[in-house]
């Protein structure tokens, strides 16, 4: 081509329309509280507080400390604030939300945070807000860290809820250092689907479910303390959900569909009408459940099922009384030791158990007493020295559970006294974790009956048949000795996370052999009927308190191997319930016996997902 020749003309493209803003577009989340709300979307954003002084001179440590102190006071005020605002929430919500408060106040207090904070300011010359943020994150990510190994879904869980709790003092604190603003909801109209990119326990505690429609966010997860106070305020919602802060636009109608976990920008005319019949639906499900809730768990040919909860933290305790469960089949009492620097005495201990127990209103309590391993990071007990101060490479097979117990006895001798003592407000029951062996279960009795004659001579109150001793199945040494264990324990509760985790010697958590991890492999399903029918045969109690207990599609199956007792998060009762109800134990019998002839896991799949159909 010449230089001197004009440019070619560049081929014309097609006209495209800009994309309508308007048109429907769909998000995938986490569904974290059931329910479809449907209503136009109100955002609200938080103001990020910005750290601009990095360092301090040393002249400075005083004044900078003092700032903190400032800090602190604040940041206690709010807290009352909030918790004087609880009393228009829902009586369920104000116990959901109320001690998550005290452990947050608990923390500003002579806590691990505050003195590493101080310490950052005096050793290091940081500022104020940025030794509070980097203490927080470092404390945080230590416990994350100190948790990976955890078999448990529920420990692990815990573990981040912990982690939650630090970061939220963390930015608390940050926040008024900085003066930046918090998030407002004023002007929230009513019947809103609230959007935020993210939403901290404490924003959940202002929401107000009487104006609030749905919730959803970008980040977030099932597990946390924010999802737990949706799921008590009853407020639909989904966390999660990647991408929806770029798509909103000003008047956009949002449709939040918090069983699925998918949010609808800009609902057509047909998503509208499904979504509205959603709605129609979910009110008559939970009528339906309401229903089921006064209603015995009992099979159609008359066979009764107990269906207890799990209790991680006495904030759940308005939902286990929500589901209808008759009881706690396990209370795991690690919530105790966390987030504070002292182990807690006899007197402490005892007012958190008695007040679950009364809380039951003589329905049973199993409370499993400690059950700390290398991976569970509870600075109380290394700083008493009760525990070593270095994290177990293979803590899964080192020092835990009862083995631990028994070597501090101090530690086990308390928590024994003080449940013995709350055993005077209702039925208990003592459950001894990590279970390997008949001498480890012996050992224990004796502890417990030597600290049960003790509070007697005390002038303690307690029942005179002292309550029962019933230990974990979750190991398969504890399982394949069952017939002997039968013999020195009261009842047997089957874990089937850990039982299935060190059977198969996989932990779910690592992707490379987490598909693995399957409960119905039939070394598992084997362990398990072993374990059953040793405990029936010796007319012990037996029941499932893991995941598997908890899954209607397994709970047949389980009670055609003979269980007849389950435990599980609450949320789960009224779903197994409603199978109970609709099954035969006869059926169940002849559909495990079938499952148990099978070697090959892909086979029970197939047989397990067509029982009922």
């Amino acid at each position: 081509m010449n230089r001197t020749d004009p440019p070619p003309t560049p081929p014309r493209r097609p006209h495209r329309p800009a994309a309508d803003a308007s048109r429907e577009r769909s998000f995938a989340g986490i569904p974290v509280s059931p329910g479809i709300a449907i209503g136009p979307v109100f955002g609200t954003s938080e103001p990020k507080a910005e750290i601009t002084r990095l360092k301090i001179h040393a002249e400075d440590i005083a004044a900078e400390g003092a700032r903190l102190d400032t800090a602190i006071a604040q940041s206690r005020k709010q807290l009352g604030k909030l918790r004087g605002r609880l009393t228009i929430l829902p009586e369920e919500s104000q116990t959901e939300i109320a001690p998550l408060i005290d452990a947050y106040v608990r923390m500003l207090g002579p806590s691990r945070l505050v003195r590493g904070v101080k310490r950052r300011i005096e050793q290091t010359l940081l500022s104020a807000e940025h030794a509070v943020a980097t203490e927080a994150e470092a404390i945080a990510t230590a416990i994350i860290a100190a948790g990976e190994n955890n078999h448990s879904a529920e420990d692990k869980a815990a573990t981040r809820r912990q982690a939650e709790e630090v970061r939220e003092i963390g930015r608390r604190l940050v926040r008024n250092l900085t003066h930046a603003p918090f998030r407002s909801f004023a002007g929230l109209p009513q019947g809103a689907v609230l959007y935020s990119e993210s939403l901290r326990p404490a924003d959940a505690a202002l929401l107000d479910p009487s104006r609030l429609a749905g919730v959803a966010t970008e980040e977030g997860g099932t597990d946390g303390h924010t999802a737990v106070m949706l799921r008590a305020l009853g407020v639909p919602a989904v966390l999660g959900a990647a991408g929806i802060g770029h798509a909103i636009k000003p008047g956009d109608v949002a449709v939040v569909d918090g069983s699925t976990g998918t949010v609808v920008l800009n609902p057509s005319a047909a998503t509208l009408a499904a979504a509205r019949r959603g709605v129609t639906a979910f009110a008559r499900e939970r009528q339906r459940y309401a229903r089921l809730r006064r209603l015995p768990a009992e099979t159609e040919d008359g066979q009764t099922i107990e269906l207890q909860a799990n209790l991680e933290l006495p904030v759940e305790l308005p939902l286990i009384a929500q589901s209808g469960a008759v009881g706690i089949g396990l209370l795991r009492s690690e919530f105790l030791f966390m987030n504070r620097e002292t182990v807690p005495d006899e007197e402490t201990q005892v007012e958190t158990y008695r007040s679950v127990v009364e809380a039951m209103s003589g329905d049973p309590v199993t409370i499993r007493v400690l059950d700390w391993g290398g991976e569970k990071e509870i600075e109380a007990l290394s700083m008493a020295g009760l525990v070593p101060d270095y994290i177990d490479p293979n803590p899964a097979l080192g020092m835990r559970g009862i083995r631990l117990l028994l070597r501090r006895l101090e530690l086990f001798e308390t928590q024994l006294a003080a449940i013995l003592r709350a055993s005077a407000a209702g039925p208990v029951r003592v459950l001894l974790p990590m279970v390997t062996n008949v001498a480890e279960v012996r050992e224990a009795r004796e502890v417990y009956e030597r600290v049960a004659r003790r509070l007697r001579r005390r002038g303690e109150r307690l029942p005179d048949r002292l309550p029962p001793l019933g230990i974990m199945i979750e190991t398969p040494a504890a399982a394949l000795s069952a017939d002997a264990l039968a013999l020195e324990a009261d009842f047997f509760a089957i874990g089937t996370n850990d039982l299935t985790a060190y059977t198969l010697a996989v932990d779910r958590g690592e992707s490379d052999v987490g598909e693995l991890y399957d409960p119905l492999h039939p070394a598992v399903l084997r362990l398990i009927q072993f374990a059953t029918e040793a405990a029936l045969r010796m007319r012990r109690p037996v029941s499932v308190c893991g995941e598997m207990g908890g899954n209607p599609v397994l709970v047949p199956l389980l009670m055609g191997l003979g269980l007849r007792s389950f435990s599980m998060n609450a949320s789960a009762v009224p779903r197994v319930k409603q199978v109970v109800r609709s099954v035969e134990i006869d059926a169940c019998a002849r559909f495990a016996r079938r499952v148990m002839e099978q070697a090959d896991p892909a086979a029970i799949r197939q047989i397990v997902a067509g029982f009922g159909k």
